[in-house]
């Protein structure tokens, strides 16, 4: 299903010790499978939605920060000190690395719903999702989780206080992370709300509330 993916960027799978993506057996039926995006600034709540909805909804949750930093503590890895670097940095890791990542774990995953978090980021991702995976799977929509810049800061600095372990939960890091939110990402979801394609959340509230603001998108 993901040949051509594999195909064009294969080195740097290889690079990554990935398993080859010609060599997982899909277990995906013939209908393409469904694509949910997840967008929002740091701290909008996404992760903790996501859970609600694939216990709710038995969607696949694929997040891609978690796969990237997943990548980077491999030991050996080719680009874990590349990711690691933009990661500090509030910047976007390389289409290449990213979707040959989401790419690699919807095979072995082999079910046909997935909520893809944290992506697409900026337009280079866009273009290269649409360039090596348009054909291969069906966006049914973005959902798009709104919130201030202060509330998710707070969020993010308490769950630095609390020990996420994140090395991008300081204060530094979040003011670039939101400036590359609203440069590259906030973009990316008015292309799609151009599209119809943009069901808005207001992540503002409590994580219930949110949720069931949540529930009559998927309804």
């Amino acid at each position: 299903m993901f040949g051509l993916l594999t195909r064009r960027i294969g080195c740097v799978t290889s690079s990554l010790g990935i398993r080859n993506i010609r060599n997982i057996k899909t277990k995906m039926s013939d209908e393409l499978p469904n694509v949910v995006f997840v967008l929002g600034g740091p701290g909008a709540g996404k992760g903790t939605q996501c859970a609600k909805i694939v216990e709710n909804f038995q969607y696949v949750h694929l997040s891609a920060g978690d796969l990237l930093r997943e990548e980077r503590n491999t030991p050996g890895s080719a680009y874990g000190e590349l990711i690691e670097n933009h990661i500090r940095n509030g910047t976007i890791v390389p289409v290449e690395i990213t979707c040959s990542l989401l790419a690699t774990a919807m095979e072995k995953n082999g079910q046909n719903k997935f909520l893809i978090d944290g992506f697409p980021r900026n337009k280079d991702n866009l273009d290269g999702w649409q360039k090596e995976m348009g054909s291969k799977t069906n966006v049914q929509f973005v959902l798009f989780f709104d919130c201030s810049q202060e509330a998710c800061m707070n969020r993010c600095l308490q769950r630095g206080a609390a020990g996420s372990g994140r090395s991008d939960d300081n204060e530094e890091s979040l003011k670039k992370r939101f400036q590359t939110y609203v440069k590259d990402t906030m973009p990316i979801i008015e292309h799609y709300e151009a599209l119809g394609l943009v069901r808005k959340i207001d992540a503002s509230q409590s994580p219930d509330q949110v949720f069931e603001d949540v529930k009559k998108a998927f309804e």
